[in-house]
């Protein structure tokens, strides 16, 4: 895609969330676009950072350390997809934020590595509100230990929570979902006597329902990047 386009198409992506916050009396500078760089090269990143563009998003360890080593513009990168194990440093280290917690063992390895690493990262738990079970995340049940043990590990910072909706399901649904995890960032922050201020939820098809319902984090990559090419068959 020419670099004109994605500044154009962030601009176009811009308005419609201060629309969106707008329209739900929100503060429009209480959103934060995440751009969500999978499979697009360092150009494009690099033409987003210059159309003013500075947090990102990589679904996959491997080409988000490629990407943060490669390129020269200062971003914030965002681990958004799901988090093995044995690849946890690499993600510390190139990493700010990592949306996909949803194990105590990943809570207790990231905690650890980023000791060594020297690096606090933002952290939030995904949690599979929609209960499809192609998305990765923890049952809201299990939330309020995971939350406890989360705050109790001192080389994180558990910020909030992040979710996933269903690709085709309707407004209406989709306002519930997001209302609900809502509704589990509030009671977990009530419960641990302390402040849960992110909210990453939305995508390029669902993003204004999710500022509707508090976002604070949204991921857009197609309306920005345009459309991902598909894998052969």
């Amino acid at each position: 895609m020419p670099q004109t386009a994605i500044a154009s198409n962030l601009a176009v992506v811009r308005g419609q969330i201060r629309e969106a916050a707008v329209a739900a009396g929100r503060c429009p500078d209480a959103v934060r676009l995440v751009a969500v760089s999978k499979t697009v090269d360092c150009a494009a990143v690099e033409a987003a950072h210059a159309a003013g563009q500075r947090d990102f998003g990589e679904n996959l360890v491997q080409e988000l350390e490629r990407k943060a080593a490669t390129l020269s513009v200062p971003c914030v990168w965002h681990m958004i997809g799901h988090l093995q194990r044995n690849k946890v440093r690499a993600a510390v280290r190139a990493a700010a934020w990592i949306h996909s917690v949803d194990s105590v063992a990943l809570l207790e390895r990231i905690d650890r590595i980023a000791a060594e690493e020297r690096q606090t990262p933002r952290v939030l738990i995904q949690v599979r509100v929609s209960g499809e079970e192609s998305k990765t995340g923890i049952e809201p049940e299990q939330l309020p230990a995971l939350a406890e043990q989360a705050r109790e590990l001192p080389h994180l910072a558990l910020v909030g929570l992040m979710t996933m909706a269903p690709f085709h399901a309707s407004p209406d649904d989709l306002r519930r979902i997001f209302a609900r995890l809502r509704l589990l960032r509030d009671e977990t922050a009530g419960r641990l006597g302390g402040d849960l201020p992110e909210l990453s939820m939305g995508m390029s098809g669902d993003f204004r329902e999710a500022i509707a319902e508090g976002a604070t984090l949204v991921r857009i990559g197609t309306a920005i990047f345009g459309p991902r090419p598909q894998p052969p068959r």
